[in-house]
């Protein structure tokens, strides 16, 4: 038998194509659903909802299960991307927290199974007096060249937005391009636009504030304790990613088996108590130590949570203003 026979063999179980936002499972998480169920995975990570779709959107990317964040799943489900699920191979369904177990962007979860939840708001340095404590801190002077936003349109033209006290979810044409004023405005001040890059930054201090999503703030707060995590006065997003099958996946099966395995409460317990992230999973935050249950920047109180607000699925004349407006910041 010639190499490439030896290779045949060695690549004789089937295999799953998993895409994935980076630091969302836990180490043994994909190693040992390969052993329970005598697969393969083929698993990556990516860092913004562009960054997946601009794979996904061709229809042959040869991805199986990808987790797209609430607002791109009714698009995602218009172009065609995304398979209907069928309930009956997902029995452990019940394990979600109740209100997500009918969310407002997929209320009989036909498409998409709510995997974690977070929102934005903003880490700093504990050495930073006063402490930021609104979206409207991020533009003094004297953070400049300390500070960080995040690499993400919708979330850089929200936080102006809601530095104007106008909704995150604006499609007001002038409301925008406000929105885009303030953002070139706090451009000098910035250190750069990071997503999950800034952490490291922050935990050797060499910035002290950062945009920040709450599960990245929680990893670097655990490096670095004299890290913090504030949500924001005027209020702030609230997101959650959700496991889904593409439509043009041929092992739809077997892509089932592994969300099922992930809605185990055992299995998501793990995966929060190792990446720092806001499981919807409701059986498994039984499970979670005390402490971690009690964490305020995973688990904000109902009152804080007030304050959020659901990012909307935007109309297409609004997301071709808002990424022609990001471009435009971007270049400025």
């Amino acid at each position: 038998m010639g190499v490439a026979g030896l290779a045949g063999c060695a690549r004789g179980r089937p295999r799953l194509n998993v895409y994935n936002w980076s630091n969302y499972v836990a180490p043994d998480t994909i190693a040992n659903f390969e052993r329970e169920f005598g697969v393969r995975v083929r698993y990556a990570t990516y860092e913004s909802n562009e960054e997946m779709l601009a794979k996904v959107l061709s229809g042959n990317s040869g991805w199986d299960v990808v987790f797209p964040t609430h607002n791109r799943i009714p698009p995602m489900r218009q172009y065609g991307l995304l398979a209907p699920l069928n309930h009956t191979r997902l029995p452990n369904l019940p394990n979600l927290e109740p209100r997500f177990q009918s969310p407002p962007w997929d209320p009989h979860l036909e498409y998409s199974v709510p995997y974690m939840w977070g929102a934005t708001g903003i880490a700093y340095n504990r050495s930073v007096a006063p402490a930021p404590a609104a979206w409207a801190d991020l533009w003094s002077a004297r953070l400049k060249g300390r500070i960080t936003m995040l690499d993400d349109p919708e979330e850089v033209l929200g936080a102006c937005l809601l530095k104007l006290r106008l909704s995150y979810n604006s499609t007001d044409d002038a409301s925008l391009r406000r929105a885009e004023r303030e953002a070139i405005a706090q451009k000098p001040l910035l250190r750069a636009y990071l997503n999950a890059e800034f952490r490291d930054q922050m935990v050797a201090g060499d910035i002290l504030v950062a945009h920040s999503w709450a599960t990245t703030a929680q990893q670097a707060i655990d490096a670095a304790p004299q890290l913090a995590f504030a949500y924001p006065a005027e209020g702030f997003p609230l997101y959650a990613d959700n496991a889904v099958v593409l439509r043009e996946s041929r092992r739809a099966e077997l892509a089932h088996e592994f969300i099922n395995y992930l809605l185990r409460a055992p299995v998501a317990a793990a995966i929060v108590e190792t990446s720092r992230t806001a499981t919807a999973n409701g059986a498994a935050q039984t499970l979670l130590p005390e402490a971690l249950r009690r964490n305020t920047t995973l688990f904000p109180s109902a009152e804080t949570l007030a304050r959020g607000q659901w990012i909307a699925t935007m109309p297409s004349a609004t997301q071709r203003l808002r990424d022609r407006i990001w471009t435009e910041i971007k270049s400025a």
